[in-house]
C-alpha cells in the first residue's frame, strides 16, 4: 500500500514540476495566427500584387519553399505582414526591402548585385571567357594550313 501512494506522490509531483514547462506550450498552441496568415485581401488588385510580391520571397523556415506555399507559422506572420502593408497601400519593392533589412539577403529569391555579391555573377563571364579562349587557342591553330 506504501507503493502506491509513493507512486501516486511521484506522479503528483512530476505533473507540478513540469506544469511551468507545459502550460506555455500549450498556450501557444492556441495562440491566434496573424490576421492575413491565410485569409486573402477583399480586394483583387491588392491580393494580386501581394501574392505576386509572396512568390518570390523565401520562407525563412523552411528555405526552400515560399511563403506563399509555406505551412510553417513564421511563413503565416510574413505573409499577413506583406497583405497589410500591401492593403495600407506600400509599394511590394519597398515592403520585399523591409523584409530583406529584418531576415537578410538570403529572404528574396530575386538575387541582388552588390560589392560583395558581384563576384558570384562574374565568375560564370570569366570562365565561359577563358574557356573560349583556350578553346580558340588550340583548335585556332590546327586549322591553319
Amino acid at each position: 500500500m506504501k507503493h502506491k501512494s509513493a507512486f501516486a506522490l511521484a506522479a503528483t509531483l512530476a505533473l507540478v514540476l513540469s506544469a511551468p514547462v507545459a502550460l506555455p506550450v500549450l498556450a501557444q498552441e492556441g495562440a491566434p495566427s496573424a490576421p492575413y496568415a491565410y485569409r486573402q485581401l477583399p480586394d483583387p488588385d491588392q491580393e494580386a500584387r501581394a501574392k505576386a510580391l509572396m512568390v518570390t520571397l523565401r520562407c525563412v523556415m523552411c528555405q526552400s519553399q515560399s511563403i506563399a506555399d509555406s505551412d510553417a507559422p513564421i511563413a503565416g506572420d510574413m505573409r499577413s505582414e506583406v497583405r497589410t502593408r500591401i492593403a495600407a497601400g506600400e509599394d511590394p519593392e519597398h515592403i520585399r526591402q523591409w523584409l530583406i533589412q529584418r531576415y537578410g539577403d538570403y529572404v528574396s529569391f530575386t538575387p541582388q548585385v552588390k560589392p560583395i555579391t558581384w563576384p558570384l555573377f562574374a565568375a560564370p563571364v570569366a570562365i565561359l571567357l577563358l574557356a573560349g579562349l583556350l578553346l580558340r587557342g588550340r583548335f585556332g591553330k590546327g586549322t591553319r594550313t
